[in-house]
């Protein structure tokens, strides 16, 4: 195959910051991150659990919808309120920019 044989819908470069945290919740859950700041996601960012790879393009209006980091990131209800809290302090305000 060559790259002619790809119909490539999107194919962008761009640059980023990311974030690598790694925390111990006041449940003794831990979480290794990594929190993507980019200008693809419409002021979200990009979170990957770095220990289980699963990731979700979140802002703060997602982390008021019921289920959605224990759907997500595949952790109890207690765990994703603390996971919960601590992203409410880094996700920051959505800015929609053209």
């Amino acid at each position: 195959m060559t790259m002619k044989d790809f119909d490539f819908l999107s194919d962008s470069t761009e640059q980023t910051t990311t974030r690598f945290v790694t925390f111990v919740t006041p449940g003794l859950k831990r979480f290794d991150l990594a929190i993507l700041s980019t200008n693809r996601f419409y002021g979200k960012k990009l979170v990957t659990d770095m220990m289980f790879g699963r990731s979700a393009v979140l802002g703060p209006d997602d982390l008021e919808e019921e289920g959605v980091l224990e759907s997500v990131f595949r952790i109890n209800e207690e765990e994703a309120a603390e996971l919960g809290q601590f992203l409410s302090l880094v996700l920051g305000a959505v800015n929609f920019s053209d």
